[in-house]
């Protein structure tokens, strides 16, 4: 009995650790230049596809109400509340990485190619956005 118990505990604490390993979840962005907690990202899987939307804007400056004027597609007008930001990322084959997808940086309307790497157990993420391979790797922290 003791032995189950212990195999239990053990086995709930590897699919916990397991189950970090993904990009699902909410996500703090940091200012590269401020270290400032900037935003909180939700992303979400359907059909082994993510999604990610901005949920909170956490800058003391920010405007609750701002939409995203620089946006040159369908979000374009658009509330940043609720503004969804990734698209289409999938899972690599073999590996905790997702990409094929696109990043949308609001400030800028620019769209990005996507890759996200879970890292440190789960508990960051990088986010990197490129064009024809040159771009920058952001790190997103986990929301506990």
């Amino acid at each position: 009995m003791v032995r189950e118990l212990i195999a239990i505990t053990f086995g709930m604490a590897s699919l916990s650790a397991l189950a970090q390993m993904t990009p699902v979840g909410t996500w703090h962005t940091v200012d590269e230049n401020t270290k400032e907690i900037k935003s909180e990202i939700v992303i979400t899987e359907t059909a082994g596809v993510l999604s990610g939307k901005i949920a909170k804007l956490l800058r003391k400056e920010a405007k609750q109400d701002a939409v995203c004027d620089e946006c040159s597609d369908d979000r374009k007008g658009k509330p940043m509340l609720g503004l969804e930001i990734i698209r289409g990322a999938k899972k690599a084959e073999g590996k905790d990485v997702w990409e094929d997808g696109k990043i949308l940086d609001p400030e800028a309307g620019k769209n990005y190619t996507l890759r996200l790497t879970p890292i440190e157990g789960g508990s960051k993420l990088e986010v990197r956005g490129s064009v024809f391979g040159i771009g920058r790797t952001q790190t997103w922290l986990r929301v506990k």
